[in-house]
């Protein structure tokens, strides 16, 4: 049985894996939740690939002949494509996973991983990105209460920073800035929690949609990823604390 949720019909997830095993293992699993999908085992062909069928979600493995995923996922951020990417490695570096999400990875999963975390990544990041372009004509709106902070319908102002929650936009000293799309969900989500401590389960609940515990590594390494985007010294933040033992607190 898989563990997941009822994709809206036609939505595609582009699979970058080089075993065979696995991809399809993803693909059929993808397949009886509603996806459709596409499996490419190489770089170049990724790159190629993603931009003409313009998925929904792409699932990226590290590791590919010639290559590597981080080689594909430089090449779509340069090309201005954001399409929301869950980057999969066997390894377990940090430079890894630092280098992912600098690149403008929006999750990163440690192989072996559990396939019911998986999904659950799959379909809270494809659920947010449809709040944030609204439903299509087909879709009927979907239930915001959880993933929209309170206030969220406000300018945010924080140093020489502005965020606008309701356009998706941020500037800093008047020049905007790039975030990934979970990167903006995490930043929306502190600005909106009215300077309350907010503990790194509730914002993997929250944010990523996820109830799993010990994945407090993937809040810390957006929250530093945010702190060199938008502080000013993002060793010493002013914006995005730390509350030791606690979690994460935003002051405006």
């Amino acid at each position: 049985m898989t563990i997941g949720e009822a994709a809206p019909a036609g939505t595609l997830v582009t699979i970058v894996e080089d075993d065979p095993a696995i991809a399809e293992g993803l693909a059929l699993n993808l397949r009886l939740l509603g996806h459709r999908t596409e499996t490419v085992g190489d770089a170049e062909t990724a790159v190629v690939r993603i931009s003409e069928a313009d998925p929904a979600l792409v699932l990226l493995d590290i590791t590919l002949p010639k290559e590597s995923g981080l080689w594909v996922l430089e090449r779509l951020r340069e090309a201005n494509n954001h399409v929301p990417v869950i980057v999969l490695s066997a390894r377990q570096d940090e430079f890894d996973k630092v280098a992912a999400l600098r690149l403008g990875a929006d999750d990163y999963v440690t192989k072996p991983f559990a396939l019911a975390e998986l999904l659950a990544r799959v379909a809270g990041l494809l659920r947010r990105a449809r709040l944030s372009r609204g439903p299509t004509p087909t879709e009927a709106p979907a239930a915001t209460a959880e993933a929209t902070p309170p206030g969220d319908e406000q300018v945010v102002r924080f140093g020489d920073v502005i965020v606008d929650p309701v356009r998706r936009t941020v500037s800093r000293a008047g020049a905007p800035v790039a975030l990934t799309h979970r990167e903006f969900e995490l930043l929306a989500f502190l600005c909106g929690s009215g300077g309350r401590v907010l503990a790194r389960d509730e914002l993997l609940r929250k944010v990523w949609g996820l109830v799993h515990r010990g994945q407090g590594r993937t809040v810390d390494n957006f929250v530093a990823q945010l702190r060199l985007k938008l502080e000013a010294d993002p060793d010493h933040p002013k914006h995005l604390l730390t509350v030791r033992g606690s979690g994460y607190r935003f002051a405006p």
